[in-house]
């Protein structure tokens, strides 16, 4: 990880200050956006494929996700 990649200290304040509700709402919001990204990413990628398609693509790409 780069140094600028670190999480701050004031990211960890941050987060802490948050309940459980307001992280699960944020992880939430990030999977979404990530989805998003991917399926623009894919879009771009292959214009020919069907808008099911990408989704499809998107939705197996997740399921098989590890961290």
């Amino acid at each position: 990880m780069l140094p600028d990649e670190q999480t701050s200290p004031e990211q960890f304040a941050a987060l802490r200050a948050m309940s459980g509700v307001q992280r699960l709402q944020l992880a939430e919001g990030l999977f979404w956006s990530a989805r998003k990204m991917k399926l623009a990413g894919l879009r771009s990628q292959h214009p020919d494929w069907t808008e099911q398609c990408l989704e499809d693509e998107v939705r197996r790409i997740f399921s098989h996700a590890r961290t």
